[in-house]
């Protein structure tokens, strides 16, 4: 029998719990820019259709997606960004969970319960439970999915307006051919993440600081 999307969080509004926050995290991976987490509120039996993991879907379903979640007027959401001097300085996964708990600070009601994407939770003293792939297995952890993922890469294309020789509007600062090779020939630039190869390695110099 196939996983309901809503599985973990009716499991939560019967045990009592009344408001449950889904949060996810996008950026881990890439060499440049921040670390975006978003949390979501979607009240119990409002179901949104085609709500995913964010890296399922299509650009244009994602952009389409987030805006159905942030206008909704019964859908709470909250949005965390760490940036790259402070991921350098923390570790990404300290950053990612960092980011996480100021979305959840984000929100304009405070959940009694969260779900969390992965298998490691932000330090917080709210309820929380890891769901590993909830961003495929739970509507609030996909819905936070979508609006992190979005959120970053609107990001990343404003920052390509600033600094248009390495492609952010491209990649979204992950790790491409294209992206290494930009950064072999003009060297990091502000928003690299210094403590990530092959920016590690590189002599110092910055390009457009």
């Amino acid at each position: 029998m196939e996983e309901s999307k809503t599985h973990f969080e009716e499991s939560a509004f019967k045990s009592g719990r009344r408001l449950i926050a889904g949060v996810d995290e996008a950026g881990r991976g890439p060499l440049a820019g921040p670390v975006v987490a978003a949390a979501c509120i979607i009240p119990r039996g409002l179901i949104i259709d085609r709500v995913d993991d964010s890296k399922k879907l299509l650009p244009e379903e994602r952009e389409e997606l987030f805006h159905i979640l942030t206008n909704h007027p019964d859908i709470v959401y909250g949005v965390g960004i760490v940036e790259n001097e402070l991921i350098d300085e923390m570790n990404i996964l300290q950053a990612s969970l960092h980011a996480m708990s100021l979305a959840i600070q984000d929100l304009s009601e405070t959940p009694d319960y969260l779900l969390i994407d992965g298998n490691h939770l932000p330090p917080t003293r709210i309820a929380s439970k890891a769901v590993i792939k909830g961003d495929s297995r739970s509507q609030s952890i996909g819905a936070a999915s979508i609006i992190a993922k979005f959120t970053r890469d609107s990001l990343m294309v404003e920052f390509h307006k600033r600094w248009p020789l390495y492609g952010f509007d491209k990649h979204k600062g992950y790790g491409t051919k294209m992206h290494v090779n930009a950064i072999e020939i003009h060297g990091p630039c502000p928003i690299h993440r210094r403590s990530f190869e092959p920016i590690k390695s590189l002599p110092g110099r910055v390009h457009g600081a």
